[in-house]
């Protein structure tokens, strides 16, 4: 019996073992990001005293791609570039949710705060911040808590709602307060005497194009306690009134208090929405109604395994699979969703007005200068059906506002960046074979911003390409356009070259769609890149209107006619183009030479998206084994498990898709046209969960975890060759075995290993 009894006991504590090992959301560290990064680019490249350091991620609890996070607060603020949680900081201010695009350097939006306050009242951060150590706070996707003097609190959440609880650590008074943190002074805040029932909204404004403007919506709150409260009433700053509403003023909120035994415990269950207060209180009872703190962690936990068990990895080393489920958690955080559960949502770029949607979801929040290039491609390959969804929100945003957006966050039209993206995301999707949405539609748009000048009005709020005169013109951006309706102004030769990009990303649709005189259009601007290559200096440059060059030539100096970097960083974005762009420079062995050398000096700049292709160039060149090489480097020098490890504002996840590709083995350099570049992986076998229940592996033989250049590959069992893989190879589903070695191979350095770049 005993005996018996010994062996179900093992078999339990084995079965226990081996959930636990496939709880992959337990691989997440929340707080990486959280700090300024201390890699090696980020160091040498970041401008001093900037923002450019910081990652920008926040822990944040909640489901992928919800409407909102729950995080803790260390910032009251909303103001641009500052998150509501730095890890540096020592004091407690609340606990949040949050509108904040996962490692942006912009704002926080229609957000609110729940503040514990034992003992006294006290209702301004100054006085009501509490201290804290990190070694008292427990951090995962699932659920966020921490340990004070004087209470413990926990909180954890689903798409739209939140549960935080708070239990005392001695006998004494318990404050909630709920704050709208708006920096403008619009919104409001009511308390239920009765019921302790909070409610709140907090008015959304734009920034860039339309800056402190509103944005035609608000952030609403319902918060509902477990507990009567002894006491309830309302503040403006620290003058404190039993009053139960107020509204329009900076620094407000509500309250309920009580009188609590230490280990009493208040529960306080929240709903979010952007169109209403009573849909936000639908969306709670939908969520979670009067669920258990640990019911909804449990489904969080649920949520995120089945999340990250899209891609599963097999490594001995512990620490590649934290920073590569990291990753994973950091690019499954925005978009976001907009609508409520009922399907009401703000209207795109409106003024107060609700739409609803007869079907699916819709999303706002693209970073879409960043995320084109590796987020939004991750998400194509593991979740067909939300990038769908993705597309026919951008189109109903064109519908509501009669343009596609370029840069579509808050709910409004920004202008933020540079490019026109939002095209290149489209065209990714429809050459990868998702085109469930109206395709004429999306076309007859994306073709608008390509061909058409915004009328004056429609130019300030943000509409349209900026500077499309110009480029149409002189088919670049001469330096005497200094293009001033923009955040971001000036940066002419940059933009000749990402309008190029998008231009070519249109003419593929427009190719197979059967625009022929499109076709011939678009194919003629894609090369307009070819306008601003100095071939007396053999690197892009700024250009006049006379055709003459921009003098003295700079290479390493960030100049104004570049996007955040240098001429010798930027020169290499051609990526529908690589074999045109090497000709230019003198042929394969030159570009091989030119990347060379921005790698020798240092330039390579990891923390900036306008060069996460670079290192794959080489595969266009005879020796594919230096991306192997540069990957490798970047993937264990700019990346760690630590506050400090992520090289750079972390953009809506784009920095960590970058590390999730890459790790795998594969890398879409050019985003469009459906091919990724080969490198080597550092896992020893990885599987992707495909939709319709196929799967993508990849397996590695190799003699220790150091090995790093490829020898051959095997797909499906025959030998292959080429130095890049195609996405109708991954979605067919199969086995790419990938065999490594310690030093340098010819594989994949013949021509004809090469992509073709066909258009």
């Amino acid at each position: 019996m005993q005996r018996k009894l010994f062996v179900m006991l093992a078999l339990l504590l084995l079965h226990t073992q081996q959930l636990l090992a496939q709880a992959l959301w337990q691989y997440v560290q929340p707080m990486a990001g959280t700090a300024p990064a201390n890699t090696p680019a980020a160091v040498k490249h970041s401008e001093a005293g900037g923002t450019e350091k910081n990652a920008n991620t926040i822990p944040a609890v909640g489901w992928p791609f919800g409407m909102t996070q729950w995080v803790p607060e260390t910032r009251t603020t909303e103001t641009k570039c500052i998150p509501p949680y730095l890890y540096t900081d020592q004091q407690l201010t609340g606990f949040r949710a949050t509108h904040w695009i996962s490692g942006s350097c912009m704002q926080d939006y229609g957000s609110f705060t729940i503040v514990p306050v034992v003992g006294k009242l006290r209702t301004t951060a100054a006085k009501y911040a509490t201290p804290f150590e990190h070694a008292n706070e427990q951090s995962d996707p699932t659920q966020y808590a921490i340990r004070t003097q004087s209470y413990a609190a926990a909180l954890t959440g689903t798409l739209r709602a939140g549960i935080m609880e708070f239990t005392m650590l001695q006998d004494d008074s318990l404050y909630l307060l709920l704050i709208p943190n708006t920096d403008y002074a619009k919104g409001f805040a009511s308390v239920d005497a009765t019921t302790g029932t909070m409610q709140g909204s907090n008015a959304v404004h734009r920034i860039y194009q339309g800056w402190g403007k509103p944005a035609g919506f608000s952030g609403w709150m319902y918060a509902l306690p477990d507990k009567v409260p002894v006491i309830t009433g309302s503040f403006v700053q620290d003058k404190i009134s039993l009053t139960t509403s107020v509204h329009d003023a900076k620094g407000m909120g509500v309250f309920v208090g009580y009188y609590l035994r230490k280990g009493e415990r208040v529960t306080l269950r929240m709903g979010t929405s952007f169109t209403s207060n009573d849909n936000a209180r639908k969306n709670l009872q939908a969520e979670i109604g009067t669920a258990s703190f640990t019911s909804i962690q449990q489904q969080a936990a649920a949520v995120w395994q089945q999340a990250l068990g899209t891609i599963q990895v097999k490594t001995s080393n512990e620490q590649w699979k934290r920073v590569f489920y990291t990753s994973l958690y950091h690019s499954f955080q925005q978009p976001r969703l907009m609508n409520d559960v009922n399907g009401y949502y703000p209207k795109f770029s409106g003024n107060g007005e609700v739409m609803q949607l007869q079907q699916g979801n819709y999303y706002d929040d693209f970073s879409m200068w960043d995320i084109y290039r590796a987020q939004l491609p991750l998400l194509i390959i593991v979740d067909t059906s939300l990038t769908n969804s993705f597309v026919r929100s951008m189109i109903l945003k064109a519908e509501q506002g009669k343009w596609l957006p370029i840069f579509p966050c808050w709910n409004s039209y920004t202008s933020a960046m540079i490019g026109d993206h939002v095209t290149a995301f489209i065209a990714s999707a429809y050459n990868r074979g998702l085109r469930n949405y109206d395709l004429q539609k999306a076309y007859s748009y994306m073709r608008q911003n390509a061909f058409e000048v915004a009328d004056s009005i429609s130019y300030v709020n943000g509409v349209g390409r900026r500077a499309m005169d110009s480029w149409l013109k002189y088919g670049y951006i001469p330096l005497e356009d200094s293009v001033p309706i923009a955040f971001h102004k000036k940066e002419q030769v940059s933009r000749t070259l990402e309008y190029a990009f998008d231009d070519y990303a249109l003419a593929t649709m427009a190719k197979q769609l059967g625009y022929q005189k499109d076709v011939t259009q678009l194919q003629k601007s894609a090369r307009n890149y070819r306008n601003v290559f100095d071939k007396n200096v053999g690197m892009m440059n700024g250009r006049y209107a006379n055709g003459s060059w921009y003098q003295p030539f700079q290479p390493d100096v960030r100049l104004p006619f570049i996007t955040e970097g240098t001429p010798r960083q930027y020169s290499f974005y051609v990526p529908h183009a690589v074999q045109d762009l090497a000709s230019l420079m003198g042929g394969a062995k030159a570009l091989e030479n030119a990347l060379d050398s921005l790698f020798a000096k240092g330039e390579y700049w990891h923390g900036n998206e306008p060069g996460h292709q670079i290192p794959f160039m080489y595969n266009f060149t005879a020796s594919p084994w230096k991306t192997q090489l540069q990957v490798r480097d970047i993937l264990l020098t700019e990346y760690s498990d630590g506050a400090g490890g992520l090289s750079g504002n972390d953009d809506a996840g784009q920095m960590s898709a970058w590390y999730v590709f890459a790790a795998m083995g594969f890398y879409p350099l050019n985003p469009v046209n459906g091919e990724y570049m080969l490198c080597a992986p550092l896992f020893d076998a990885i599987d992707i969960q495909l939709p319709g229940g196929k799967s993508f592996a990849i397996r590695c033989s190799k003699k220790s975890n150091a090995d790093q250049y490829i020898q051959q590959v095997r797909w499906n069992g025959k030998p292959y060759t080429k130095n890049h893989i195609t996405h109708a190879m991954i979605a067919k589903g199969g086995v790419l075995e990938i065999q490594l070695g310690s030093k340098p191979s010819a594989w994949g350095s013949k021509p004809e290993n090469r992509s073709a770049e066909k258009w």
